[in-house]
């Protein structure tokens, strides 16, 4: 599978979060978010391993409660089932792999 990118078609799963699949196979996915700043992403887990490069902008991420200032360049890798949560300090792009697919996230 090939795609080109375009801006168009996010979805918007809350307030401040827009994401949109880039490309998926049959056991993961990679998914384009786009965060503003003064949100949060809300505590929560899922059984997808997800690992992520912050684009630009910058986030505090907190994986099992510890808490980590990313900027752009950093990644992280998150198991499956873990709790996990996130700051938006500064507008920020992110790119992250989930695998098993998120089904949830595939373009209608």
């Amino acid at each position: 599978m090939f795609a080109k990118c375009n801006l168009e078609g996010f979805l918007n799963p809350f307030d401040g979060v827009e994401l949109k699949t880039l490309v998926y196979g049959e056991n993961s996915s990679l998914i384009r978010f786009h965060l503003k700043k003064g949100k949060e992403l809300p505590s929560h887990s899922h059984p997808h391993e997800q690992t992520g490069f912050l684009v630009s902008g910058k986030i505090k991420l907190f994986i099992e409660g510890e808490g980590f200032m990313s900027e752009p360049g950093d990644s992280w890798s998150i198991k499956g089932d873990i709790e996990h949560r996130a700051e938006i300090i500064e507008d920020s792009v992110i790119i992250e792999v989930f695998s098993p697919l998120r089904e949830e996230y595939l373009p209608k």
